[in-house]
């Protein structure tokens, strides 16, 4: 059955109490990336990164149609790359109660583009946890990760997983890359996004010692997630065991090299009048 066109702003309700913000942007040469948000229907509901900036998108529309922002309680940014945090100073605005949980280089890095009230941080470091209520949130760090401020967390409630940019990986296409199960993807094609993406977002997975890296997925052994969403992955049910197996095996890979001045001119040339493009 094909895949149904997708658009900016598509929700996919995973769990009665878990809602995808789903979102994706073509970056040449690799691929569409799934940008996720998420929305955890608490007691004390939280909303999980903030999506893009881009002009076309409305974060607080996409919100809006799970839960009204002003209801928001909690924002837990995995990181402070502008991936995450499109729609944040907009978010706090309409969610005036809301407190940004990130940790102290989060914020020293966020205040470096608006600044806003302390009162209003959670620092939270990996190991530490969050009562939202109805649950706990426990606190970690992903072994995989672009950004020192990164912190992801384990819903003791639900079970699942929230992996920031961990277990990534660019998709052939808009609609699998904003599809509601990894699982879309046939299994070599994924096992090849996430290592690219391995080496894409984390280059210094090159350089790790391999037994302590692999150490850092014993979290997931001992809890074992059954779902895990990763801010660039499709939701992921039922295959945490075989991803990590795919992500254990990356270490030593050598890092991605981008394209050069020399490659981009060409792709320029190309969309020039008489150089090929249309």
């Amino acid at each position: 059955m094909p895949l149904q066109k997708v658009r900016p702003g598509t929700v996919h309700r995973v769990r009665p109490d878990i809602s995808v913000l789903s979102d994706s942007l073509e970056v040449p040469g690799i691929g569409h990336l799934p940008v996720n948000a998420f929305v955890l229907l608490a007691s004390e509901p939280m909303v999980v990164d903030t999506g893009l900036g881009l002009p076309d998108r409305d974060f607080l529309a996409t919100l809006g149609s799970v839960l009204e922002p002003a209801d928001v309680r909690w924002i837990w940014l995995t990181h402070p790359d502008r991936d995450h945090t499109g729609g944040i100073f907009e978010l706090l605005e309409a969610a005036p109660k809301a407190r940004l949980v990130t940790t102290f280089i989060g914020a020293g890095i966020m205040s470096c583009e608006r600044p806003f009230p302390l009162d209003r941080l959670y620092l939270l470091n990996p190991g530490e946890r969050l009562d939202l209520g109805d649950r706990t949130l426990i606190g970690f760090r992903p072994p995989l990760f672009d950004n020192p401020a990164t912190v992801g967390f384990f819903d003791e409630r639900s079970g699942v997983c929230f992996s920031s940019d961990c277990f990534g990986g660019p998709m052939p296409t808009a609609e699998l890359a904003q599809a509601d199960d990894a699982r879309a993807a046939p299994v070599e094609d994924l096992r090849a996004a996430q290592l690219l993406w391995a080496t894409v977002d984390s280059p210094w997975i090159e350089n790790v010692d391999p037994d302590k890296y692999r150490a850092g997925f014993q979290p997931f052994l001992d809890r074992e997630p059954d779902l895990v969403l990763s801010t660039h992955l499709p939701p992921a049910a039922g295959i945490t065991g075989s991803m990590i197996d795919t992500l254990a095996s990356a270490a030593g890979t050598p890092a991605f090299v981008g394209p050069d001045q020399a490659a981009l001119e060409q792709m320029l040339a190309g969309f020039e009048p008489g150089g090929g493009g249309r």
